[in-house]
């Protein structure tokens, strides 16, 4: 005789209702609720809060952008308005593809950027390896290594133009005090360029310096410890553990000074910019300092020829584009390795 349990019975279910019923809860999981008049209120303030920021990058970032694209294809003068502006097609670009003196600013642009990105990303690292292993005043040296970040670049500019004066400036008062000859710094192209470069690393050498503290105080202690343990010392932890684990950090630092360097504008143009776009020794004796944006400055803004100065800002553009893509690429290899 056999035995049927009631479908009502408990711990017994029919198998055709369970999967039914699963069914009918997935169903429920993949239906998206409707957005219903409550949540999009709850939202408002969240958007609200929010849209200043893209308001002010359309206004100022983007619409700036476009004008600029714009611009880079018109012969355009800011006397007879944009009514007047002409179309010229790729004109201003073939012209900068033949512009000798915008290659002569590209490559003063490099040599400052090697000049001055290298010597200062070294040397943060060791002021911010000697900052992280005192114990007393690591606030006071935070702050007056990050000082020169916030002061006034260009009156650091006449500063270091009285510093490196050639008949009156203490450099050249000290190398003669030595027995040394003086140095042309602000007529020589090469003295130029490691000027501006000075002026570059004094400013941003600091700043660079607290983002490797803060990622050398990321780095947890007991790696050091068993780092220690198995005898290393302070020397092979710094390259065995403490450069590889800044890698992040250095790439970061590398790329903004990349995109810093290649822009430099203000020490040349306190130093050696003239008011005359035609003027020879623009940008210093022999066009030495020369930069990409200050060659940009002077055809848009004292040449009056708006739509070359703008394809010049593309061109800078493309140049700083390729610099940081190299970056990348090499770091991407180092990670690989």
């Amino acid at each position: 005789m056999t035995l049927t349990a009631p479908s009502g019975a408990p711990g017994r279910r029919d198998p055709g209702a369970l999967a039914a019923s699963a069914g009918r809860g997935r169903r429920k999981r993949l239906v998206r609720p409707a957005r219903t008049g409550g949540s999009q209120q709850r939202l408002g303030p969240v958007y609200l809060a929010i849209a200043p920021f893209f308001v002010l990058f359309g206004v100022f970032v983007l619409v700036p952008v476009v004008f600029s694209i714009w611009l880079s294809f018109q012969k355009y003068s800011v006397l007879g308005g944009i009514g007047a502006s002409e179309f010229v097609g790729l004109r201003n670009y073939e012209f900068l593809a033949q512009d000798a003196t915008f290659r002569r600013a590209i490559v003063n642009s490099l040599l400052i950027w090697v000049l001055g990105t290298f010597p200062m990303l070294a040397m943060a690292i060791v002021i911010a390896a000697m900052i992280n292993s005192v114990t007393r005043l690591k606030s006071f040296y935070r702050l007056a290594y990050f000082l020169p970040n916030v002061t006034s670049i260009v009156a650091v500019t006449l500063f270091f133009g009285a510093l490196f004066s050639e008949q009156f400036g203490l450099i050249n008062q000290v190398l003669e005090g030595l027995g040394l000859s003086g140095v042309p710094w602000l007529t020589d192209p090469w003295a130029m360029k490691a000027v501006v470069a000075i002026l570059i690393t004094w400013q941003w050498c600091g700043y660079n310096a607290i983002l490797y503290l803060a990622g050398m105080q990321a780095i947890p202690g007991d790696v050091y410890e068993a780092a220690a343990l198995d005898g290393a010392g302070p020397v092979r932890q710094f390259w065995s553990i403490t450069l590889p684990l800044l890698r992040p950090v250095i790439l970061f630092t590398t790329v903004i000074s990349t995109i810093t360097t290649l822009q430099t504008f203000t020490e040349p143009q306190v130093l050696f910019g003239s008011n005359t776009a035609v003027n020879p020794n623009s940008g210093g004796p022999g066009q030495g300092a020369l930069t990409m944006v200050l060659y940009f400055y002077q055809q848009a803004f004292n040449n009056n020829d708006y739509g070359y100065g703008a394809a010049i800002a593309m061109g800078v553009f493309a140049v700083v584009l390729v610099f940081v893509v190299i970056n990348f690429r090499l770091a991407r290899t180092g990670d690989d390795h």
